[in-house]
């Protein structure tokens, strides 16, 4: 099975130094590549940037905005059977990164307009054959589960897992997982190790199932 792995946060450059990002470690996504090539499964790994060394993997592809992500991610996807979309990428970017260093005595106020980035996820759900398997994560803090379904539903996913803020740069994790065939699995609180077996048994699953359809 090969399955493409999206891990860590994208940087949005503001100028030279300074950019928008967010407080992913990458320790969720990586966990999962770990997990898959334990499983001897191939892992193509697409990374943000994080203090963390990613693990070993069939390809690794570094990436720092979320323009790179998108093509990266992109470019691999016809060629997997699941995607597993754990990175935090950054919604919006800057409209123009400035060149150099911005000064502070430039201005005493600064108004950053942004736009928004491609919806990854969401993109490669368009392209997906009926043979790939699409899983997507949800952080949410407030009404998480409505969020979390009606983000299944919308981006037309397999399974979304579900997970809270306060899980960030833990080595513990609360995952709910929702099915597009309405199954839940959790609240479950375990190490992310655990958590990423059990996400990658589950695109097993599902892939092996769509497998078993006959071709439409």
């Amino acid at each position: 099975m090969k399955i493409l792995i999206t891990a860590g946060p994208t940087r949005e450059y503001i100028d030279a130094v300074r950019y928008l990002s967010n407080a992913s470690t990458g320790r969720m996504g990586y966990a999962l590549a770990e997990a898959a090539r334990a499983a001897g499964h191939q892992v193509t790994l697409v990374h943000g940037p994080t203090q963390q060394e990613p693990p070993q993997a069939y390809k690794t592809i570094a990436v720092t905005s979320a323009l790179e992500m998108f093509q990266a991610v992109g470019d691999e996807f016809p060629s997997c059977d699941a995607l597993i979309a754990c990175a935090a990428v950054s919604d919006y970017r800057p409209r123009e990164r400035l060149s150099g260093k911005l000064k502070r005595e430039a201005a005493r106020e600064l108004t950053l307009e942004l736009v928004q980035n491609p919806d990854i996820v969401q993109e490669m759900a368009a392209r997906r054959s009926p043979r790939q398997v699409l899983i997507g994560f949800a952080l949410e803090a407030e009404s998480a589960e409505d969020h979390a379904r009606d983000k299944l539903q919308r981006k037309r996913l397999d399974a979304i897992v579900l997970n809270a803020p306060a899980t960030i740069g833990s080595d513990e994790t609360t995952i709910t997982i929702f099915r597009a065939d309405g199954r839940r699995e959790g609240p479950l609180t375990e190490p992310k190790s655990a958590a990423a077996r059990r996400i990658v048994a589950l695109a097993e699953v599902l892939l092996k199932h769509l497998r078993s359809l006959p071709p439409e």
